[in-house]
């Protein structure tokens, strides 16, 4: 029986981004099946939170992703849109969020028809890896969508037909995320073990050794 995991994801985190080929390659490679469990990022799941942080937060953030995206030789910039609206300078989150609703709910219902990963992998490229201005405009989802091999207009069709039905799923994976034991993302939860960044998948794949998984 393969080993299996569930992974709690932000579309707005860089270090969820950063965790991808990893993941893939855990899943392609050495047959570990990972559950994608979609979640709001911080902002909005708790507005305030860049108002309270300590304000090294965010540059030290900023300068940490770019390092961790050089020594992995991940293509990387921050996304043109950000997926959440908010005022750089006060921190402040606009009371709407369109964009990052929409991109949560697609993800939401990509992984319930079963291609959860394969969304993650084509529409997380478009958002981070510099080569996509406006990923949100045009045909640029529709297509990264087409290549993961779900059919876009269906899929655009149910989130806006049953909204309630996926923002309930998604809060059930918020639910489950507090739970598990950690707030951030990526998280990966292993037999009720969480593991928390992208600096901990090394650590999760040392777990599951002792659980059967072979090494390389």
């Amino acid at each position: 029986m393969a080993l299996t995991f569930d992974l709690f994801w932000s579309f707005r985190s860089p270090y969820c981004y950063l965790a991808l080929d990893r993941i893939l390659c855990l899943h392609r490679d050495r047959g570990v099946d990972v559950v994608v469990r979609p979640v709001y990022p911080m902002a909005v799941r708790r507005p305030d939170f860049f108002n309270k942080t300590n304000p090294l937060y965010r540059p030290y953030h900023t300068l940490d992703s770019r390092r961790v995206a050089e020594s992995l030789g991940v293509p990387f910039r921050r996304p043109l849109p950000d997926p959440i609206r908010m005022d750089r300078e006060t921190g402040e989150i606009a009371p709407k969020q369109p964009t990052i609703h929409r991109l949560t709910r697609l993800g939401m219902a990509a992984a319930m028809e079963g291609r959860g990963l394969e969304f993650l992998d084509q529409v997380s490229r478009i958002i981070w890896d510099g080569t996509v201005d406006g990923w949100d405009k045009g045909t640029h989802l529709a297509d990264a969508m087409t290549r993961a091999g779900l059919d876009a207009g269906k899929l655009e069709a149910a989130v806006a037909a049953e909204r309630r039905k996926f923002d309930a799923a998604i809060e059930e994976n918020q639910t489950a995320h507090q739970a598990a034991g950690h707030w951030g993302v990526p998280l990966m939860v292993f037999e009720g073990e969480p593991f928390y960044g992208q600096d901990r998948i090394d650590l999760l794949v040392w777990r599951m050794r002792q659980k059967g998984l072979a090494r390389r």
